[in-house]
């Protein structure tokens, strides 16, 4: 099977700075991938590449085995779909449109919606546990509701692959899980590809099965995660102070950054 991403030597400039330096890299198909590195280092960026929605000045992308410059703008839609950091909310639609909305790319030029259409809205819906506010507009949601719409919304776009820029941003634990937990489902019952943007190192470690480091616009390292978190590394990538042990509900790393007035007695252990 080919992989479901594929960058060669991508370089990418905004005027004099350079955001990313040849990047290479593949992403193998059905994977949890997740992509991680300090503020500014050309995450959501590498996203957009893949995403079709940025030029590249040097390199390549294909996707599921084909050049991305093979790709129309809506078939592609039906192979790849975004969530978003943030979703806007100046229109009030309701839940079950929004929804609809990723139906798009399967529809013909009239753009009229068919019971298969609203078929596949449901199961989206029922999939991430918000049917029960098909008629609620998205700016009467909260923000787990709303990250669950919209991921309701790449569901019922029947993508292979699926990107996420960040989606447990301001999410409260309870909710963080809720999402994680959908999208490794995704994964497993549908081999869908997850690809995400994260800050979070702990939920990179629980559920990435491919992890990338990567700082101002470079990969430092890529590998399962106990191969890229590794304190040494995470330090120098990040500039602070890291705890890394093993965490026991998988044996996988469990990063903890360190406050100042703890890093006397972490260093003493070293």
């Amino acid at each position: 099977m080919a992989p479901a991403v594929t960058l060669d030597n991508i370089s990418l400039s905004y005027g004099d700075k350079q955001v990313l330096r040849t990047v290479s890299l593949q992403i193998r198909a059905g994977v949890f991938f997740t992509l991680i590195g300090p503020n500014g280092s050309g995450k959501t960026t590498l996203l957009r590449v893949i995403a079709g929605l940025q030029r590249t000045a040097a390199g390549t992308v294909a996707i599921a085995g084909r050049p991305l410059s093979g790709y129309g703008r809506k078939e592609l839609a039906r192979v790849i779909a975004v969530v978003p950091q943030h979703f806007p909310v100046d229109f009030p639609f309701t839940v079950e449109e929004t929804v609809l909305m990723g139906r798009t790319p399967h529809m013909g030029l009239a753009a009229i919606e068919k019971k298969i259409d609203f078929d596949l809205a449901r199961q989206a819906m029922e999939f991430t546990d918000v049917v029960h506010l098909a008629n609620r507009r998205l700016d009467q949601l909260s923000g787990g509701e709303r990250q669950r719409v919209v991921i309701a919304r790449a569901i019922c776009q029947q993508p292979r692959i699926i990107l996420l820029d960040e989606p447990t941003a301001a999410l409260d634990p309870a909710h963080q899980m809720k999402i994680m937990d959908l999208m490794e489902r995704l994964r497993q019952e549908r081999q869908t590809t997850i690809v995400m943007v994260t800050h979070d190192l702990n939920l990179a470690a629980l559920y990435g099965g491919q992890v990338l480091l990567i700082r101002e616009g470079g990969i430092v390292c890529s590998g399962t995660p106990a191969e890229v978190l590794q304190k040494d590394l995470l330090e120098d990538v990040y500039g602070c102070c890291m705890q890394v042990d093993i965490n026991p509900l998988g044996g996988m790393p469990r990063v903890m950054p360190v406050p100042e007035k703890y890093m006397e007695p972490v260093r003493g252990e070293e």
